[in-house]
């Protein structure tokens, strides 16, 4: 099993068909805290004690993807996270949803 967080995020020009079947099951077990949504999207929850704390999570998580030029849904509320992902142009998930999220695993 290869380590997702130590992968770069790869911009999809789109006409790829997005993952499913045996490929988006395998990418799943490797972020097992996030849920795979409709097998459209990735959503994964975060809870903090206080305001201060989930905004300072979603800062570092909003400098990751930038670096990696690949930009989650972020909910932001009092003492919780919500980010939602998935690869835009093809309307699906990609193997860069899964590096994403397990990078985010590691903030």
């Amino acid at each position: 099993m290869s380590d997702l967080a130590s992968k770069t995020c790869v911009p999809c020009k789109g006409g790829v068909p997005p993952l499913a079947g045996k490929e988006l099951a395998e990418l799943s077990k490797q972020v097992p805290e996030w849920q795979v949504v409709n097998g459209h999207h990735l959503v994964r929850l975060f809870k903090f004690p206080d305001f201060r704390q989930a905004l300072t999570f979603v800062n570092k998580v909003g400098e990751m993807a930038e670096s990696q030029g690949h930009h989650p849904d972020i909910l932001l509320s009092w003492g919780k996270a919500e980010i939602t992902t998935w690869t835009h142009k093809i309307d699906g998930l990609t193997e860069s949803d899964f590096i994403l999220a397990a990078k985010i695993d590691r903030l």
